[in-house]
């Protein structure tokens, strides 16, 4: 295979510029471009819902490199401009205004959308909420801006939303958070500690459920009310209610009116390939990959929105956390540039909550047995196994990151890790 002389790379978040840093450092020399979305300058993620929201971090300090950094990456930046469709045959890109991007091989990098409350208007001030909405987008853009048009109503998936929730919640009293998984519950520790009076609603039985389990979600849960936050769980969000156009609370299926200045909707995202509908390229809960992360002839997909078959699993998998954004954008680059590398990683997240850091690593799950190998719940820090048909899945660490790494390497050894690359 001969090198692409020109890389495209859409999407200029974590995943894309990784592969961008990565290109360069195995001989990569022609031109390369980053297509993206938004104006600002590359940041990173998963401060927002912490350090930028509790205004412990001003943006800068957010930002993934320095713009002398970026200089000497030599690649062209394209900033503020939505890519809106693809030709995989043609390896060409159609942004919103007009322009046409075309290069040898492109990497799709668009990451995620929120999914936010459409809500409609209602005689009685009421905004339903039994559909979901949010504007498919690239990396870092948001995907809907104000759930019906009640004011005080947000998301939280870029640095704008940050900001604008922050400011909001400098000048409220009370906070709802829709939705029960990681994001919600890192909203929800960071606004209690703005000193905010805080209800938390969600749909799922424990916090993080449906990513750890009940018995790691029964804990976060006395975490979470230990600090004064109020969980409604296993209901439904069946409305926003509203006067003079600003938000003012939240109602439950089961009736309950959970009063409300300020709501945050954090009840998922989906991957943003809606603007590659009709390119050719197979669309499920991602851009369908193989293990190569190849999508088509010369079209790759890396981070949030890649859905690649995992060889030594034997399943397709779609991961969204900032650990594999980086590792998989090394395989993805030497791949581009004409290696034959499969990814297999070891599925990996952390959360930090209040003064807790969770990492958990593998496919921990709900259906799994969970059992504490080494310290004490009670204690405030202990390391757990996940297991399922006998087998470990995975691991988690409660304020125990190296216990965590060293039962990782213990009982999911099987699974490779990228290896490390050599110039292709």
């Amino acid at each position: 295979m001969t090198p692409p002389g020109s890389i495209l790379i859409v999407g200029a978040s974590a995943a894309g510029l990784s592969t961008a840093e990565a290109l360069r450092r195995h001989g990569h020399e022609g031109r390369l471009t980053l297509l993206d979305a938004e104006p600002h300058l590359p940041y990173d993620r998963p401060p927002l819902s912490k350090q930028v929201l509790a205004g412990t971090w001003e943006p800068a300090k957010a930002q993934l490199r320095s713009t002398a950094q970026l200089e000497a990456l030599g690649a062209r930046f394209v900033r503020g401009e939505r890519a809106v469709a693809l030709d995989a045959g043609t390896r060409s890109v159609t942004t919103a205004s007009g322009r046409v991007l075309r290069a040898d091989a492109v990497v799709i990098a668009t990451g995620l959308t929120a999914r936010g409350l459409p809500g409609q208007n209602s005689q009685n001030g009421q905004h339903s909420a039994n559909s979901l909405n949010g504007q498919d987008c690239q990396d870092g853009q948001d995907g809907q801006d104000g759930q019906d048009g009640l004011a005080g109503v947000h998301t939280l998936r870029g640095l704008d939303d940050a900001l604008t929730l922050r400011t909001h919640l400098t000048g409220a009293t009370r906070l709802v958070v829709a939705g029960e998984g990681v994001l919600g519950a890192e909203i929800a520790a960071t606004a209690r500690g703005l000193g905010l009076d805080v209800t938390l609603a969600g749909l799922g039985h424990t916090l993080l459920g449906d990513q750890l389990g009940d018995v790691i979600g029964a804990l976060l849960g006395r975490l979470h009310t230990d600090r004064g936050v109020r969980l409604r769980l296993g209901a439904a969000v069946e409305s926003l209610t509203g006067a003079n156009g600003r938000v003012t609370g939240v109602r439950l299926a089961t009736g309950e009116l959970l009063p409300a200045d300020a709501v945050v909707v954090a009840i998922g995202s989906r991957p943003a390939t809606g603007w590659l509908e009709g390119s050719g390229l197979s669309l499920g809960d991602g851009v369908e990959c193989d293990t190569r992360c190849r999508a088509a002839e010369g079209v790759y997909a890396v981070g949030d929105v890649a859905a690649f078959e995992h060889e030594g699993l034997g399943r397709r998998l779609r991961l969204e956390n900032r650990t594999n954004a980086t590792e998989q954008a090394q395989v993805v680059a030497a791949n581009v540039l004409g290696a034959d590398r499969p990814y297999t990683p070891v599925p990996y997240f952390w959360t930090d909550q209040y003064d807790v850091k969770l990492q958990a690593h593998g496919l921990p799950s709900p259906d799994a047995e969970v059992s504490i190998t080494e310290g004490d719940p009670e204690q405030g820090r202990f390391a757990a196994v996940y297991r399922e048909g006998g087998q470990i899945t995975g691991v988690l660490g409660w304020n125990m990151p190296k216990q965590a790494r060293v039962l990782r390497q213990r009982s999911l050894g099987a699974w490779q890790r990228p290896q490390p690359l050599s110039s292709a």
